[in-house]
């Protein structure tokens, strides 16, 4: 195996799965196998497994929930560690900071803060994926992004050094930061949020839960990862952001189909896996979409999702 020279090391809390197929661990449910995933359930594992890897010159690449990835039918050639806890969120509250850990889930922390009484976190009720894949790339909704609440992370290096880094280091812009070129690791961090009325967040939250369960697809039931494509020319404010979904149905892209991979009825810039699907058969959709709003508008759609592998 390709880390038989490190299992012994491995700190006894990890889990480590051979051959695992990868599309057990993506919300698309795609993806061919990897030589090993590590299961890491907490900071110290994560950073002890990377660095014990590093150190044999093993290449690794850290995954979280899966929710914004594509992987390749061919699978990876590389370890994969998993750092994602769908069980026991790991939340500190010192007042308005919190810190949390890179693994915990987006819709558990926005849970949690709102029992606070703290504000600034609501948006990401119901968005799957983990704060630390949240914070590399940004993510966000409603005319916020995650970028703007986080005062530093705590990152590992991919030299295997642990250091505390200020936000404002991290270049945040529209769905990413500097993050997505280092490859540095989020172990944790700190988020500076607002008190907020509890009774106006929880109803905010109800909302927000509502209006996605009645425009967006549950990927537990319909395998998806979410929105393709960023938008166009985003600004602070969403009500000015171009949505790419109204450029792929004007370019009569909301038909579109290859092999099992379509758009979802009610959103043109979610792709929906039927079970018969194949990672290929969603790129392949994808450049079918960029093609058309390319022929009909003259500019280039920018992924957002993340493609691991050969395509």
């Amino acid at each position: 195996m390709i880390i038989e020279s490190i299992i012994h090391q491995l700190p006894s809390e990890v889990r480590l799965l051979e051959n695992a197929r990868l599309g057990d661990y993506t919300t698309f449910r795609l993806g061919g196998t990897c030589p090993a995933l590590v299961e890491c359930p907490s900071p110290e594992c994560l950073a002890s497994a990377a660095g014990l890897l590093a150190a044999e010159i093993i290449p690794f690449i850290v995954i979280g929930q899966g929710s914004n990835l594509l992987v390749s039918d061919e699978g990876l050639d590389s370890v994969v560690l998993r750092y994602c806890s769908e069980t026991n969120p790991s939340v500190e509250f010192m007042g308005c900071r919190v810190r949390v850990s890179g693994n915990t889930l987006l819709d558990d922390l926005a849970r949690l803060a709102i029992g606070r009484g703290l504000g600034d976190i609501s948006y990401c009720s119901g968005i799957p994926g983990t704060i630390g894949g949240a914070i590399a790339g940004n993510a966000g909704a409603f005319g916020q992004q995650i970028g703007d609440v986080v005062e530093s992370v705590r990152l590992m290096e991919p030299t295997g050094e642990v250091r505390e880094v200020e936000a404002e280091k991290l270049q945040f812009e529209y769905r990413s930061s500097m993050l997505k070129q280092t490859g540095a690791i989020i172990l944790d961090a700190v988020l500076k949020l607002k008190p907020a009325d509890l009774e106006t967040m929880q109803n905010e939250r109800e909302r927000i839960m509502e209006l996605r369960r009645s425009k967006h697809p549950d990927w537990k039931s319909m395998p998806c990862a979410g929105s393709v494509f960023r938008n166009v020319e985003p600004t602070s404010a969403a009500e000015r952001r171009q949505a790419a979904g109204w450029f792929l149905e004007e370019a009569g892209a909301k038909d579109f189909r290859v092999g099992g991979a379509h758009l979802f009825e009610k959103h043109a810039n979610i792709i929906i896996a039927d079970p018969e699907a194949t990672a290929s058969d969603v790129f392949n959709l994808t450049e079918k979409m960029i093609a058309a709003v390319r022929e009909k508008f003259g500019f280039e759609l920018v992924r957002e999702i993340k493609l691991l592998g050969r395509f």
